[in-house]
Order: structure tokens, then sequence, then C-alpha cells
């Protein structure tokens, strides 16, 4: 003799459990099965639970995320932006002058974060470049060049 699981008392049970917001857990516990039993009956029936999707303890919304190929046009606009391809940018590092060098104290949302000291101990004379970044990157475009490489060639 076989035990049904998911009798037809057990389903609307489910039902008004799924209405008044229990979790799987919660619901499980009450009907005496487990909560991936609970988690599947709900999808095979096309329930869907009270509360929304990921849980109710999200406070705020999921940040939007920018497209990758977005960030990849906006360096490949900013490696172009002189003139000169993105090959010969590479072969010949450009020289950037920090003309607001600042110190980490000083260092504000906009300027460009290029270490700029002569020592690499980090002494009292460490500065930042300070120029304004390019817009999207942490650096002046000089630098943002610097920083990042277009590849030399695609992967097969």
């Amino acid at each position: 003799m076989t035990i049904e699981t998911w009798t037809p008392e057990r389903v609307e049970q489910l039902r008004s459990f799924i209405v008044t917001g229990l979790t799987c857990s919660q619901i499980a516990a009450q009907i005496g099965v487990t909560r991936n039993a609970v988690i599947g009956k709900i999808h095979r029936l096309g329930l869907s639970p009270a509360r929304p999707a990921g849980g109710a303890a999200r406070s705020c919304p999921p940040r939007a995320r920018q497209p990758r190929a977005a960030s990849q046009r906006k360096l490949l606009r900013l490696m172009w932006s002189d003139g000169a391809p993105a090959a010969d940018a590479e072969a010949a590092a450009p020289i950037v002058e920090s003309v607001q060098p600042c110190s980490l104290l000083d260092l504000e949302r906009g300027k460009c974060r290029w270490p700029v000291s002569e020592q690499s101990g980090g002494g009292a004379d460490f500065v930042f470049c300070g120029n304004a970044a390019a817009e999207g990157f942490s650096y002046c475009a000089g630098h943002a060049r610097m920083a990042y490489r277009a590849p030399t060639r695609r992967r097969a």
C-alpha cells in the first residue's frame, strides 16, 4: 500500500499557507513534508508565493548592471580619442602631465587616481595624478590608456 504525499487536503493547506505568506520551510513543517517537496508542488501547480521573488528580506531593488559591451565601447572611444590607433597607443606609453597632483586625503570623486609618486615606499611625497577623470573610468584619459590596454590579437 502506498501513501499519497499530496492529498487534496494537503494541497488546500498548501494554497492557504501560500496566501497567508508563510515561507516554504514553514509550510513544510506545518504539512509534514520536506521544503523541496513544497517548492516542487508550488511549481507543478503553477502557484506563486504571496511574497516577491528573492524573499521579503530584500529592502531595495537590485542595481541595474551596465552591459559589458557599453564599457568596452567607452574604452575604445577613449583609446581613439586623440586620433591615434589603439595599437600605436600600446607601443609607446603616453606621457601624462599631472597638473593637479593631490594626496590621498585631497583625492575627490571625479579625479584621476593614478599614483605618480617617484618613490615606491609610499612616503610623504606620495601623490596621485588628480586630473579630471574620463567619464566612466577612475583615471584621466592618458592614464586610462596606460591601464586598460586593448588586446593585441583575438583568441581563436
